[in-house]
Order: C-alpha cells, then structure tokens, then sequence
C-alpha cells in the first residue's frame, strides 16, 4: 500500500512521530513516503498516488496547519483514506471529522496505523464504516528503531547556539511518552490520564547512534518530561556519555522533579547535559494552584539558585498571560527574571505568551473557567478568554510584536528584555525604573534556534513563519487568519 505521513510542526526537530510509525509500516511491506513540510514542499504526486495519508498532530500548531491543508489533499486525491494521529487528534476528534478525516487515533498510535493499513488493504482500501481502532491507545509498544530516511539532513533544521557564537548540528529522539502527572493546563492530560510510556534503551540509543553517525553533536529529548521514569533516563544518560563522550544533550523536567531528584543532577552535568528546559508557567502561588503545577515559587527559586551552584544552565519557560495575571505579578515576573540572571536563559516570546485552553482542557473541570470562556473557536481550536483587564491583553499583544521585531533585527535577549520592561511599566501607567546590571551571573548560555513553547496560542506571525517549504499550507494559513 502506497502511505504518505505528513508533519506539519515539530518545533525544529526531524518528526519522531513519522519516523517511528514509518518504521512500523515499512516493516510490513507499506510504500511509506514522509513529509516533513518545514522543510520539503509536499509532492503533489506521491499524494495523488496514496491510498492512505496521514497528519501527525503533536500540538496545537501542527493541527491548526494541517487543518488548512486537509481541503487540499482531498481535492488532489479524493479517494485516499485520511488519517491523523497523535497528541491533538482525539482532543478534536468533530472537528477533525467535519474536514473529511476518517480515522483518527491519539495515544500509542503506530500499532492503529498498522491495524489501519491492513485493513484498507483487506477491503480493498475501501472504508468499512465506523473505525474498530481504537480511538486513544496506552497499550505497551514494543517501539522500533525509527526509521529517518527521506527527511532532510539534521543541518537544516534547528540547531544549538552556542555562547561567544558557533552552532551544533542538532539530532532528538524520544525516551518516553506521556507524563504521570495532571497539570489542568497541559494537552498530554486529556489523552494519557497520568499515564507514561517507556521506549527502550536499546531503541533510544540506536536512534541517537544513527543520528551522530549523521552528523549529530547534540541530542536533544523530546520527552514530556525525562524524569518521569528516573531510573530509566539515567541509565540511558549514562550509556549515552559512555559511547559519546563528545555529544552533548538536552532534556525537559519539571520544576517538581529538579527538586525530588535533586541529587541526580551533578548526574546529568556529567554526563553532557548542556541545560534542561522546565515549564514553570508563573512564580504566582495562586495561578500555580490552579494550573496544579505540583511547584510553588519558592521551589523555583530554589532550582534557580542549586543550577547556579552546580554550574548548570535552566531554560525556564513561562505562560505570563492568564485569566488570573494581574499588572503587578507580571512586573513582579520581570523583577525576579532579571534579578535572578534568567534574561539570558529564555527567548522573549516567553514573556508574551498567553494560555491555550483547547478542547479536553482540565482547566474546564474548574468553574470560574468555564465560566469565562466564550464558545469554542473551531477554527483557532481553543476556548477563547479575555482578560478582566483589557491593558494586559494588550500588553500581550505588544511583548509578542516587540519578541518578533527584536528576532527580525537580532537584538540581544536583555535589549529584547528591556524594550518589554519599558512597555509593561507603560502599561501599569509607571515610569520604568532603570535596570540595574545584569548581575555577573548572567551570562550567555546555549540555546536553541527555535524557541521551545507549549499550552500556548501560537502567534499569527509564528503559524505563517513556521510553514516553511510548504507553500500551500503557509497560504492557506495566511488566508485563514486575515493576512491576506
């Protein structure tokens, strides 16, 4: 059977989620053709020649984008079964059908895929009404090795900045799946319910060992969180350190378990961890609460001020803007990020992201929030709110378009910093005290070339900026959000 899978979005890495599930498929005798479209321009060829396509849907933005590609690939290929899969799929699951999609699976989807192949297959590719696969799987996968061929090489997609300058040819790979905890806010709750599944050493270290050999000189994980099986992840850091002495690395933990785990943490230094990344959201107390982040503020400052000792760089990211930000505890957000030596350790869109409510959101289980929530927005895929006070609305507004000119103009992270402090004490209707030198501590650390964001709405200027090569898609999306 002839299957084209397509990534719209995935945050600058090459898409685990095709390469794992092509692995599955090729493995059976499928003709599996990826698309990785920030990337490659879509062949219109191989989509008119496929009997199955799918659209891997790992998180708000890759949905919305591949929402305005849907109406293309069923014009150009009327009778392929379409399919999408992954993270955001069963959170839109009327939506999506309303676009025509047949099968839709969310959870540990590469056995539905294969199910699904051989079904097609079986009826002659033909649909057999309603889907017998299941619709969220958390069944234990014995996962494959990826298979990454046909994507373009690791070079081309985002790669790590180095302090003073110099760049990393960047690979990703993925330990684990799903997360243990429930944060109201997080997308990963609705599907996997506390829920993590393991993907094995042996899997894990021959994906990393085929991305080195393609140039790879960092790794970074893409977990939901590298700490949730603990002894798991240090096994596989060890090994990794072991066999490339020279590799560094990257992970994502959660506030909650720096602490936990705190004395494991010399662990990852050693072993090549450049820095991790950790969701801290907001160093307000009560929105903390509410989002049940398992942290409060104090444990922040704590894991803040132990990487500092240990020598260790934290790339915290933020959602400033909720229903629940007052003028006040922004500021008082921009006065512990610079006192604390973080202006250098986040990239500005940080500072002026608001939260996404989708659908399956946990933060409807609360009462105030569905309270302030308009009706759901099909097209923006979320539940829209508006602040109570409309400046900060607007302050949102104006961080986000001074974050995108300051990329535009390659401003320095603190002259990006002090633009958004100026424009926040505008805002509060206050003089913006002078900043103080940045404290010696603050120094440039390595990051990223494309920012790391979650539970957050995209901006029009991020959702046309990442369609890449895919013209179709950048202009379908550009129509569909006004710009032309």
């Amino acid at each position: 059977m002839n299957i084209v899978l397509i990534s719209t979005y995935e945050l600058g890495r090459q898409p685990f989620g095709l390469a794992s599930p092509a692995a599955w498929l090729r493995k059976r005798g499928h003709a599996v053709v990826c698309f990785d479209l920030t990337r490659q321009s879509l062949d219109d060829a191989a989509v008119r020649d496929a009997h199955l396509i799918g659209l891997y849907l790992p998180m708000h933005t890759a949905t919305r984008l591949a929402a305005q590609l849907i109406p293309s690939l069923h014009e150009e290929n009327p009778q392929a079964h379409l399919c999408c899969f992954g993270l955001y799929a069963p959170m839109n699951v009327e939506y999506l059908r309303s676009l025509g999609v047949e099968t839709i699976l969310g959870g540990e989807f590469e056995s539905g895929l294969v199910h699904l192949a051989e079904r097609l297959g079986a009826n002659n590719r033909a649909s057999a009404g309603a889907q017998p696969e299941p619709l969220v799987s958390l069944e234990r996968l014995t996962f494959q090795i990826p298979d990454r061929s046909g994507f373009p090489p690791l070079k081309d997609y985002a790669n790590l900045v180095m302090p003073g300058g110099g760049y990393r040819v960047v690979g990703s790979t993925e330990a684990s799946r799903g997360c243990k905890h429930l944060c109201r806010h997080c997308p990963i709750v609705p599907v996997y319910k506390g829920v993590f599944r393991i993907v094995s050493r042996e899997v894990v270290m021959e994906d990393i060992r085929r991305q080195v050999a393609a140039g790879a000189q960092h790794i970074s994980f893409g977990d939901p969180d590298f700490f949730n099986g603990i002894r798991h992840a240090l096994e596989i850091v060890d090994e990794f350190h072991r066999e490339f002495p020279d590799v560094s690395y990257d992970a994502t933990i959660k506030i909650e378990h720096l602490r936990k785990y705190e004395e494991h943490l010399p662990k990852l230094k050693d072993t090549g961890c450049l820095f991790v990344i950790s969701a801290v959201e907001s160093i307000d107390d009560a929105v903390l609460a509410r989002l049940d982040k398992g942290h409060t503020r104090v444990d922040f400052l704590h894991v803040v001020k132990m990487f500092r000792q240990l020598g260790m760089t934290l790339h915290p990211t933020f959602v400033p803007f909720s229903p629940w930000t007052t003028m006040d505890s922004y500021l008082d957000l921009l006065r512990v990020l610079h006192g604390e030596a973080l202006v250098e350790n986040l990239a500005p869109i940080q500072l002026g992201i608001r939260l996404l409510i989708p659908e399956g959101s946990y933060l409807l289980h609360l009462d105030d929030v569905r309270g302030m929530v308009g009706p759901f927005d099909g097209q923006a895929l979320v539940y829209p709110w508006k602040h109570t006070d409309a400046r900060l609305d607007a302050l949102s507004d104006e961080v986000q378009a001074i974050a995108a000119a300051s990329d535009r103009r390659k401003d320095s992270r603190a002259a990006a910093f002090e633009l958004i402090w100026k424009a926040a004490h505008a805002a509060a209707g206050m003089i913006a005290p002078a900043l103080a030198p940045l404290p010696e501590a603050a120094v440039p650390v390595p990051f990223l070339s494309e920012p790391w964001y979650c539970c957050a709405e995209p901006t029009q200027a991020q959702l046309v900026s990442i369609g890449g090569a895919a013209k179709k898609t950048e202009q379908a999306v550009a129509t569909a959000d006004g710009f032309v």
